[in-house]
């Protein structure tokens, strides 16, 4: 993975001292809130409900286990013992306080971490998919690219204070699981007919109060030309972009309320004066920065191992497991597994300081060292000898870390909702709690299939609810929570938005309504359907019928 060199510790050094300073400052009352405040959101700090939340970078999702045990010590010693992995693939602390917040950095920084730009309207950070680099159908490792444009927009001087934030996600796989088309920029890299390596490029995407995905504006990019078509694309975008209205600033509006012809002519102009300049990626600078993720030191192994059968034969947990949680490998005798942050009953995507030590420590002992954050929320290893599954599984299953539900219902996508952030309508968690009691039995889960069911507390859409096969999304009703219920999204290479099927529910209703959802899908179905199948197929009507047949505490 990625080392930083001396000018990358000196650049983050420098901002946890001048972060300092400013803390100090606010402090002491010589900057105003109002001033502080755009500071503050630049080094990742919000101030939501109940306390100050800093959210600390993890770029395209790849740690170390030296970064995963630094942040469990900080989530204990400044936190209360536990951090949120958000769909950004980063860590949220909920409870730090805001003068701890400057040794919170300057203890990242010792780690080569740090919170730079996950907040403010400004580029956020570059995700891309959790198996890159050992995916099977992947058709170009796209972290070095990650990494190339992270360093681009690092301190970008003209793109420090943008009409919104902005968001850029790569994928270099047959099957998208990086959501490129819910992105501002989605880069799709594949192989053309000569085997040379071009961009599909998407823009306008993003959920939200509008949520729109995003249309092509470039269908094969030479690759050396990523980072001046960004440019040109953000810097349209940041001349014309609406700054009257922040419900209207993202560049998903501009697009639509110009059209993509238009917009994309305007790109095209400005990527004139751009392309085929400093900014156009060398071979050699590819390179460079892709020696820092050269193959692991893989070892010759059997396609099959008898111990691993032996288990998976004799242990029916440890089979189920298997079957949710560990995924194919590009190298014979490996697998990737993702170890879940959705046990029954706890919040998802939050981990103790104690399992984020427990990661760490399989990390080193398993896969080299490495580990992964998901957009869905969970932590992968993606290096894993086939001999090696057992110990791990029985290690995870300890720590609360191998429920073997990824991918089906209970695997749910959620944001921290009202029992944290100030922007929230309705509380998010409460609900995802109650949906994973309501289906508790595992042996059900399975037989049902995949599901995706994301949750949001508000509009801005932090837990994706757009895109979920079951969408839910806490709406403001006065002094109580009410939820409104989506079905049809997805993401992926098929992506789609789901549609509202009526009236909202209030939280207690929750649960009976997913289980409503389920019943009509269940009684649908055929034989290999999923969910997202099925409602393709049947429509709306016959879940909403049978959802509001017997519900009379709806509100419109």
């Amino acid at each position: 993975m990625y080392k930083y060199d001396k000018i990358d510790q000196q650049l983050v050094n420098e901002r946890v001292a001048q972060y300092r300073d400013q803390t100090r400052r606010y402090l002491a009352g010589e900057l105003t809130e109002e001033e502080f405040r755009p500071i503050r959101l630049q080094n990742g700090l919000y101030i939501q409900r109940l306390a100050p939340m800093l959210r600390i970078a993890v770029p395209y999702g790849l740690l170390s286990s030296k970064q995963l045990h630094k942040l469990g010590d900080i989530a204990k010693k400044y936190d209360k013992d536990y951090g949120h992995f958000s769909t950004r693939q980063n860590l949220q602390l909920n409870w730090p306080k805001l003068e701890d917040v400057p040794d919170i950095l300057e203890e990242l920084a010792t780690v080569e971490m740090h919170a730079i730009q996950t907040s403010g309207n400004c580029i956020r950070n570059i995700t891309t998919d959790q198996f890159a680099g050992v995916a099977p159908d992947e058709l170009f490792d796209p972290r070095a690219m990650a990494e190339i444009i992270r360093q681009w927009s690092t301190f970008h001087p003209e793109f420090a204070l943008l009409p919104r934030k902005f968001k850029i996600a790569v994928s270099g796989t047959k099957d998208d699981r990086a959501v490129v088309q819910m992105h501002d920029i989605g880069m799709e890299f594949f192989k053309n007919e000569n085997e040379e390596l071009r961009i599909k490029v998407w823009v306008g995407g993003g959920l939200g109060r509008t949520p729109i995905l995003g249309t092509v504006i470039h269908e094969s990019l030479e690759w050396q030309h990523a980072l001046s078509y960004c440019e040109a694309i953000i810097r349209i975008y940041n001349i014309h972009g609406r700054r009257d209205n922040s419900y209207k600033a993202r560049i998903k509006i501009l697009v639509k309320a110009i059209g993509i012809e238009a917009f994309k002519a305007q790109v095209e102009a400005e990527w004139a004066h751009l392309k085929d300049g400093p900014l156009t990626i060398t071979q050699a600078e590819f390179d460079r920065v892709s020696t820092y993720f050269e193959p692991m030191p893989y070892e010759t192994l059997p396609a099959n191992e008898a111990s691993f059968d032996l288990h998976l034969a004799s242990n029916p947990a440890f089979a189920a497991w298997v079957k949710r949680c560990v995924h194919a490998h590009k190298i014979p005798g490996y697998r990737a597994l993702t170890l879940s942050l959705k046990t029954h009953g706890e919040a998802p995507g939050d981990a103790t300081s104690a399992q984020m030590h427990v990661v760490a420590d399989l990390a080193d002992a398993y896969s080299f060292g490495e580990l992964r954050v998901s957009h869905e929320q969970n932590l992968i290893l993606a290096d894993v000898k086939l001999s090696d599954l057992f110990s791990v599984w029985e290690k995870a299953r300890a720590a609360g870390l191998a429920t073997p539900n990824i991918g089906l219902l209970t695997d749910i996508i959620c944001c921290p909702g009202g029992d944290f952030c100030s922007l929230a309508n309705a509380k998010s968690i409460p609900i995802a709690q109650s949906i994973q009691a309501q289906f508790d039995d595992l042996d059900y889960l399975h037989d049902i299939g995949d599901i995706e069911i994301n949750i949001s507390g508000c509009m801005n859409a932090c837990g994706h609810h757009h895109v979920g096969h079951i969408g839910i999304l806490g709406v403001d009703k006065g002094d109580t929570e009410w939820y409104q219920v989506s079905i049809g999204g997805k993401q992926g290479n098929d992506a789609s938005l789901g549609n509202v099927i009526g009236p909202s529910f209030s939280a207690d209703e929750m649960p009976s309504v997913v289980q409503k959802l389920i019943d009509v899908y269940v009684q649908e179905r055929t034989p290999e359907e999923r969910f997202i199948d099925t409602v393709r197929r049947i429509g709306m009507d016959p879940f909403k019928n049978h959802v509001y047949a017997e519900n009379t505490e709806v509100s419109a």
